[in-house]
C-alpha cells in the first residue's frame, strides 16, 4: 500500500506542514507514543509505520500491543522514534488509517463472538472504501473474520442482474465454467432458485434477507452438500440467531462500511 499512503500524505500535506516547517528544526528528533482512548480491537500498526517511514526511513516503531490484540482504554499500543517534522505532519494520516482499521477490526471482532461454538465463519464484502480494501480486509482478518472474495476477479457471485440477462441460473453459470474454472456462488431469492442452484453444481450458495423458517427449509434441502452463505441486514443479535442453524458462512457489509472509527491518539512524549 505504499503509493495509496504516498497518495493519502499528498492530499494532507500538498506543498508542505506550514506549522510544523515553521515551528520545529529539521535535525529535531522525537519519540511519540500511539494511545487507545477507548477498549478495542487494534488493526493497522504496518500501515501506520509506513506512513512514518514516507517521511523518514530512519524511523524506529515499536508494535506494544500487536495487531488482533485487545487494547485497554488508555493503553500505549506504539511508540514512534524518529524526525519530529516527520511524525507531526504524518499523525493525521496514521492516525486516520489506525483508527478506521481498528474500527473495523472491532466490530468484526463482535460478530466473531457472538458465533462462537458454531461452525459459522464471518465474512466481509466489496462494500469497502476505494483505495483501501486491502487495508480493510486485513483489518477484517484481525478481526478474526475472513476475507470473501477480494474482486470480481478471484470468484464469480451470480446476482439476480446476470440471472436476468442469462435467462436462468443453470445457463449462468454454464457461461462462467466455459469462460473459466473460478468457483461459482450463487444467490438465490427462493426455493425455486435454490433448486436451480443445487442442480447447476455450484461451489456456494447465498441466501439474502432469507427468513429464518425458509433458512430452515434451505439447510433440510442442501443436507451439506454446498456450503450456505446468509446475508442481509445483519446486526449481531442476528448473527447469532441464524449461526446455529446448520449454515457455513455468514457475511456482514456493516463491518467495513458502516463500522465506527476506534478513537487513537498520537503524544509527544
Amino acid at each position: 500500500m505504499e503509493e495509496a499512503i504516498k497518495q493519502f500524505l499528498a492530499e494532507d500535506v500538498g506543498a508542505g506542514d506550514i506549522t510544523t516547517d515553521s515551528i520545529v528544526p529539521a535535525d529535531h528528533r522525537s519519540e511519540a507514543s500511539i494511545l487507545a482512548k477507548e477498549e478495542c480491537i487494534l488493526a493497522g500498526h504496518s500501515f501506520a509505520r509506513k506512513v512514518f517511514a514516507a517521511l523518514d526511513p530512519d524511523v524506529a516503531y515499536e508494535e506494544i500491543i500487536k495487531d488482533g490484540s485487545a487494547a485497554d482504554k488508555g493503553a500505549t499500543v506504539s511508540r514512534v522514534k524518529a524526525r519530529t517534522r516527520a511524525i507531526l505532519t504524518g499523525e493525521r494520516v496514521a492516525l486516520n488509517i489506525f483508527q478506521r482499521l481498528s474500527g473495523i477490526a472491532t466490530a468484526t471482532r463482535g460478530f466473531v463472538r457472538a458465533v462462537e461454538g458454531t461452525k459459522v465463519k464471518i465474512l466481509d464484502t466489496r462494500k469497502t472504501s476505494p483505495g483501501m480494501r486491502a487495508m480493510e480486509k486485513y483489518a477484517v482478518r484481525m478481526g478474526g473474520g475472513q476475507n470473501h472474495r477480494f474482486g470480481l476477479y478471484d470468484m464469480a457471485l451470480v446476482k439476480e442482474n446476470h440471472i436476468a440477462i442469462a435467462g436462468s441460473i443453470r445457463e449462468a453459470v454454464a457461461r462462467i465454467r466455459k469462460c473459466s474454472t473460478i468457483a461459482v456462488e450463487v444467490e438465490v431469492r427462493n426455493m425455486n432458485e435454490l433448486q436451480q442452484a443445487i442442480e447447476a453444481g455450484v461451489d456456494r450458495i447465498m441466501l439474502d434477507n432469507w427468513k429464518d423458517a425458509d433458512i430452515r427449509e434451505a439447510v433440510s434441502r442442501i443436507g451439506g452438500s454446498i456450503p450456505i452463505e446468509v446475508s442481509g441486514n445483519m446486526t449481531v443479535g442476528r448473527a447469532q440467531e441464524i449461526a446455529r442453524r446448520g449454515i457455513d458462512f455468514i457475511s456482514v457489509g456493516s463491518i467495513t462500511h458502516s463500522f465506527k472509527s476506534v478513537d487513537l491518539s498520537l503524544l509527544i512524549l
